[in-house]
């Protein structure tokens, strides 16, 4: 049995979370032990630390719901991995760690020009993306896209899958020093968020364009505009709210009662008079729907979006470092925790 190093925590602030050495009992059946080299940050995984996030395990827990390594060991009745192979998965909470137990479906093939790195930066991100343009948003070829926190990692993949589609896309962003990575990633156009300008800034990238899809993670009157702008059988995806996130240890109470007090309020039964859709979803859903997961992962190699971009790269001792510089919004791509061999 190896000896591994986790994270623990009892979810409502960053300085709770201690870095233990315990066994780690073989795999179960049906699972494959891991040997982690790589961790991708996410803003669930803050929220959940802090726990304001819905799905937060009761009690202590390790957080993290994204990695990439190598398997050490399998159980019995597993397919289609082995001993040796390198992969990336998804884990509902866990994956803070240097090796972890994992049901085999959920460890999938790295492919073969990937870094650990580059695989620990992409399940999240890519499922999230697609999922909520395709599967939810209906995108179509011609359409507008507003796709929020476009630097981000979701951000990134949303634009490039959009443009698969023939889509025109806009991003915003919250700095200015991250429009040189838009124009890299081929964004059609882009926007300095702003709230008390949001509206002519978004009429203006707009143009004569009809605003057709927002994949949306800000929040509050961000939200309330670009709901206001969609054209008629618009859609309006949201996965998160970022506005909610801030620096430090653990979140600032008052400030969120605010925040939740004056968020916006969209009144359902208006919407058949707006023709407009207003949907949500949170991935933990789609991981626990494996058979669909593993079918957007074969749509996904359809498509030819490269691989993740990785933007910042910590230790694993440096791991609450890390989620300090992911909370302020000045990264670009993923921010990924390196586990040495």
């Amino acid at each position: 049995m190896p000896q591994r190093q986790i994270y623990r925590l009892k979810a409502g602030a960053l300085s709770n979370m201690e870095l233990r050495e315990e066994e780690l009992p073989p795999p179960a059946p049906g699972e494959v032990t891991v040997a982690v080299r790589a961790i991708g940050l996410n803003f669930a995984d803050i929220f959940a630390i802090w726990g304001l996030y819905g799905a937060t395990p009761e009690g202590v827990f390790t957080p993290g719901l994204e990695y990439a390594g190598r398997i050490m060991a399998v159980g019995e009745q597993v397919k289609d991995v082995a001993v040796g192979d390198r992969v990336m998965g998804v884990t509902r909470f866990g994956a803070y760690t240097t090796h972890l137990n994992i049901d085999y479906r959920y460890a999938i093939p790295l492919p073969e020009d990937w870094s650990f790195e580059e695989g620990a930066s992409y399940l999240v991100q890519v499922l999230t993306a697609y999922y909520g343009l395709v599967y939810l948003g209906d995108v179509k070829e011609g359409q507008t896209v507003l796709i929020h926190s476009a630097a981000g990692g979701v951000g990134t993949f949303a634009g490039r899958i959009a443009r698969q589609y023939g889509c025109h896309t806009i991003g915003t962003i919250g700095s200015e020093h991250k429009i040189p990575y838009l124009k890299e990633e081929g964004y059609h156009d882009w926007i300095l968020r702003d709230k008390h300008r949001f509206r002519e800034d978004l009429n203006q990238a707009l143009g004569d364009r009809e605003l057709n899809l927002i994949m949306e993670c800000i929040g509050g009157k961000i939200l309330k505009v670009g709901f206001e702008m969609l054209a008629p059988m618009g859609r309006h995806i949201i996965y998160g709210s970022a506005r909610y996130a801030s620096v430090g240890n653990r979140p600032n109470y008052l400030r969120l009662i605010w925040l939740y007090l004056t968020r916006p309020k969209i009144d359902p039964q208006t919407l058949p008079e707006q023709n407009k859709a207003l949907m949500g979803f949170n991935l933990i859903w789609l991981y626990e729907r494996v058979e669909l997961l593993h079918d957007i992962l074969k749509q996904l190699r359809q498509l030819d979006i490269g691989k993740p971009s990785v933007g910042h790269i910590y230790p694993f001792d440096e791991l609450k470092n890390a989620l300090l510089k992911f909370q302020t919004g000045e990264t670009t791509g993923k921010v990924v925790v390196q586990i040495p061999d």
